[in-house]
This record gives structure tokens, C-alpha cells and sequence, in this order.
């Protein structure tokens, strides 16, 4: 029996040229650890064959996403291109990504168009030319062709479309292995230049990628013709936000309510004669000017804000803070920090100051607001999760293993307690009263809203910071008995208020030596 799996392992590493079936990394028969498995699990039909048998390295059969080897080869194929990708900005890794690894992206079609067809020609493959109907929507106005395009042709509009390729796909990879069909075509757009267009693809690149991590290199597509690309823009914001098409995390909500902003911006700017560099008007201005739309344009002023904060490159704390949605990885989501510190201290009034305010001196209040965020981030990030956070323990199920005596490191249970959006709305209270405080102190009335847009001095940042420290040294965060009570699932902002208020829960268990006092959390 030995005799024959070592035989078998040989013919089928020979088949796939050296290559786990899984990672497609090299297999080494005298060294690497490696298991025979079924490429079609038994349970959905796959047979005890030689031909429905792989080899894999024992790393990626051990952690495979999927029984069905298939499967868990094109998420191995994802992970990779996100480790490859994901720090290289924000929303990524992307469709754009993707296509660089399998050399896409890289060639325009020749193209020509009349009223009625659209000839074309993708000379760099080979493919003689094709003549296709051209559609006019009535409503819009817009024409569109429908092309099965190589990926090669097929470019990634990441302002229109920014979202992150998540691990979601994994769905959509099992439907289209079954068989099952795209539903909805994606969407591209392109502008015929000197007998030239290029395809940028701004919807349906989960469905695309999904195709290509299974070998797939045409991509069915809608293409519009020299559109006006802002209305695109603004109708697939729409989509992901007010009409609710399609699943847009918040985060992503956010990237094309700022990139909106600026589109106002700029328009504003023209009807007005205005250089293009020009700021001397008010968020207030922009509101009157765009009257009809005044509650997109606010909500489009705060989206600014809130991706300046996240994707500030100083932002430590972002590393810690998962965007699609709350993984295990990550302590945070994106929603609690819009829910938490945002809702806090960003400022949701237009300002009725010029947008270019003391900006030469570096106290635009804005500006201030933004950099002062991203400060109390970074001194949140330092105290709490650097050098003490474990992104492989991650947020599984922590309170479970503390109650089967598993061993969780202190550090890494006190930053997972406290992120808990409940536990942060409260305690950013006592952030909020200091720096009110502080300046009340100094004989200085100070809005609620308006207090990161006044420059802190070094005093008041030492005293955030030994508030931030005493708070993380509080015994309860790292107190194994209170995870079946206290921690033993998701509270309400009442809860925690009342813990930190009176030191006992609401039905009495003592969970602090005593309610939190300012003055102590600063001493």
C-alpha cells in the first residue's frame, strides 16, 4: 500500500508539472510534506479516481477554504494577489490587481462608430474586425455596445469603482464552477480617440475576478460610448447607497461621496469663473449653489472628512481596522470608527468659512480636525494594539477560548475587549469632557462640534495620552471571570455607560473597583 501512494504521488506531481494542486508552488517529493486528496469532494459526487485525485503540500490541504480543491486553489490564487496588493493603498486589492497579474489591462481597441454600429478590431490578438448594434438608452441619452472582451483589453476604473476584491468572491466562484451563468453583464465605459478606446471596467469585478482565478480570459461586457462619466459616477454611488443595488461597504460609500465632493468642487469652481485651484468659498456656499441636492452635498462634506481620516498615511490605527465589513482578523471595523470617533468629533455643519482658511499657516480648521484625528488614532494605535494585538489569535471566538482556560496573552485580550464599539463610543466620553475641559479651564467656550478644529496644545496631548494609558491598565479588560457576564456577547451603548458610571453592570455585578473618574484617568 506504501508501494503504491508513494507511486501515485510521482504520476500525479508529473501531472501537475511539480505543483501543489493548491498553492501552485513547487513540490519537492524527498523533502515537502505532502497528502493526497480529491479535487471534487465525495460528498458532491467526486469519484475514487486517479483522474479526481491531486497532490498537495500539507500547508495548503491543511488550510484550504474549500473541500473542493477547485475552489480552494482559486482562493489560494486570491490570497496571494491581496498579500501582494493590500498595503499598496486603500480598496485593495482590486480588479486593476488582478488583471496585472495575468498581464490584462494592456492594449486600447481599435475602434470606429457611426450612429447605428460599432466596428471593431483587437489587432494585438489576431481578431479580425467585428461590427455590433449600438443601443441608445432612451431615458439617458447614452449609447452602449455589448463585446466579450479578452482581458487584455479590459481596464479597472478605480475612481468610479474603488471597491476591494473581498474574499466574498468565493460564493461567486462556486456558482460560475457549477455551471451557473453570469446574470449581469459588467459595466464599462471608454471615449473613442484617434480610432482608439479604452475599455474601463467600473461594475461587476467580483464577477470578473471570480472568471479569471478560474482560467477564464473573456469578460462579457457593456461598454458605453463616450459618456459623461461624472453621471456614471454619481449613478453608481446611487446604486451602492440610496437605491441599494449593490453591496457597497461603507467605506467604500465613503471614497465616492469624498470623490463627489471634489467633482462639486470643481464644478462650482467653473460656474463661477474661478481658477481651479481656487477655495475662497465656504462648505456653505457650495451648499446654496447646489440647493436641490443639500442633503447629498452635506453628506458629501463629511465623506471628505472621514476618508482623509482613514486613509491619512500617518494613520497607524488603520492597520488595525478591517473595511468590508467586521472579519476575525482585525480588532476593528470601519463601521464602529464611523460610529465611534467620527460621529464624535467630526464636525457635520458646513462651515460658513473659507474652505482656504488659514491654510498657509497650517490651521485650517478642517486640516486641523483631520490631523488631530489621526493624532488621537495614532496615540490609540500605540497604547492599545502596537506590540500588544495578535493578528493570527485574531477575534474568533476570544471569549469562548478564556472560558475553556486557553491561554489568550493579556495584551491581546485588552485591545480586543476595548475595540468593542460599545465599550469605544463610551470611553471616547471622557476623551470628549477632557478636551472640553481643557479648555473651559482656559476660559474658552468651545462648541461640541468644533473641538478638533482648534490646535491642541503639548499639555492637553499628554493629558489624552494618560488618559488612553490608565484607561487600557484598568483590570477589568484583562479579568478572565467577567467573559461569560460582562463579556459574554455584544452589550448596548447603555450597558457599558452604566459600568463606567457606577462601576457595576446594570443588574448589579460589580465589574470596576469604582466608576471612572477624569480626574484619576489623568493623574
Amino acid at each position: 500500500m506504501a508501494d503504491n501512494r508513494i507511486q501515485l504521488i510521482a504520476k500525479l506531481h508529473k501531472m501537475q508539472g511539480g505543483l501543489c494542486f493548491i498553492g501552485e508552488e513547487p513540490l519537492d517529493l524527498a523533502k515537502d510534506k505532502l497528502e493526497i486528496d480529491h479535487i471534487i469532494p465525495r460528498a458532491k459526487g467526486g469519484k475514487d479516481d486517479e483522474n479526481n485525485y491531486a497532490v498537495t503540500c500539507e500547508f495548503h490541504n491543511r488550510n484550504k477554504s474549500d473541500s473542493d480543491l477547485r475552489i480552494a486553489r482559486c482562493m489560494a490564487r486570491y490570497e496571494k494577489i491581496k498579500d501582494l496588493h493590500s498595503d499598496k493603498g486603500p480598496n485593495r486589492p482590486n480588479l486593476g490587481d488582478f488583471l496585472n497579474e495575468i498581464k490584462g489591462g494592456k492594449y486600447e481597441i481599435t475602434a470606429h462608430a457611426d450612429t447605428t454600429t460599432f466596428e471593431y478590431t483587437l489587432s494585438e490578438l489576431g481578431v479580425a474586425k467585428h461590427v455590433v448594434p449600438i443601443f441608445q438608452d432612451k431615458l439617458s441619452g447614452m449609447t452602449s455596445v455589448y463585446l466579450e472582451l479578452p482581458v487584455e483589453y479590459v481596464f479597472h476604473d478605480e475612481r468610479i469603482n474603488p471597491r476591494a476584491v473581498g474574499a466574498r468572491l468565493r460564493g461567486l466562484v462556486e456558482e460560475f464552477l457549477d455551471g451557473r451563468p453570469q446574470l449581469h453583464v459588467a459595466l464599462a465605459w471608454g471615449e473613442i480617440k484617434n480610432g482608439k478606446i479604452k475599455a474601463q471596467m467600473f461594475d461587476g469585478q467580483h464577477k470578473a475576478v471570480s472568471q479569471i482565478l478560474l482560467g477564464n480570459r473573456n469578460i462579457l461586457v457593456r461598454l458605453f460610448l463616450n459618456p459623461d462619466v461624472n453621471v456614471l459616477l454619481q449613478a453608481n454611488t446611487n446604486a451602492g447607497t440610496s437605491l441599494r443595488q449593490i453591496a457597497f461597504d461603507k467605506a467604500t460609500q465613503r471614497f465616492l461621496g469624498s470623490q463627489i465632493f471634489w467633482e462639486k468642487v470643481d464644478e462650482y469652481r467653473k460656474a463661477t469663473s474661478r481658477q481651479e485651484d481656487d477655495l475662497n468659498f465656504s462648505e456653505q456656499d457650495l451648499l446654496r449653489f447646489f440647493k436641490g441636492e443639500h442633503r447629498e452635498i452635506r453628506r458629501y462634506i463629511v465623506d471628505d472628512m472621514r476618508i482623509g481620516v482613514i486613509h491619512h498615511p500617518q494613520n497607524r490605527l488603520k492597520a488595525y481596522v478591517e473595511f468590508s465589513g467586521r472579519g476575525k482578523e482585525k480588532p476593528l471595523s470601519y463601521s464602529t470608527i464611523e460610529k465611534t470617533f467620527f460621529s464624535t468629533f467630526i464636525r457635520k455643519d458646513p462651515l460658513v468659512t473659507p474652505m482656504n482658511l488659514r491654510l498657509e499657516i497650517g490651521e485650517n480648521p478642517r486640516d486641523l480636525e483631520k490631523e488631530q484625528l489621526v493624532e488621537l488614532l495614532n496615540i490609540i494605535a500605540e497604547e492599545i494594539f502596537e506590540g500588544q494585538y495578535d493578528f493570527d489569535l485574531g477575534t474568533d471566538k476570544i471569549e469562548e477560548k478564556i472560558r475553556k482556560g486557553e491561554n489568550i496573552p493579556d495584551g491581546h485580550l485588552r485591545a480586543t475587549r476595548i475595540s468593542r464599539e460599545e465599550v469605544i463610543y463610551n470611553w471616547l466620553r471622557y476623551v470628549h469632557n477632557l478636551i472640553k475641559r481643557h479648555y473651559l479651564m482656559r476660559g474658552e467656550i468651545i462648541e461640541d462640534d468644533e473641538l478638533f478644529e482648534h490646535k491642541f496644545s503639548p499639555e492637553l496631548w499628554g493629558l489624552i495620552r494618560k488618559l488612553v494609558k490608565n484607561l487600557a491598565a484598568l483590570p477589568l479588560w484583562v479579568n478572565h471571570s467577567l467573559s461569560a457576564t460582562v463579556f459574554g456577547g455584544k452589550q448596548n451603548y447603555d450597558f457599558w455607560k452604566t459600568i463606567f458610571d457606577t462601576g457595576k453592570t446594570q443588574s448589579g455585578q460589580q465589574a470596576l473597583a469604582k466608576p471612572l473618574n477624569l480626574d484619576e484617568l489623568i493623574s
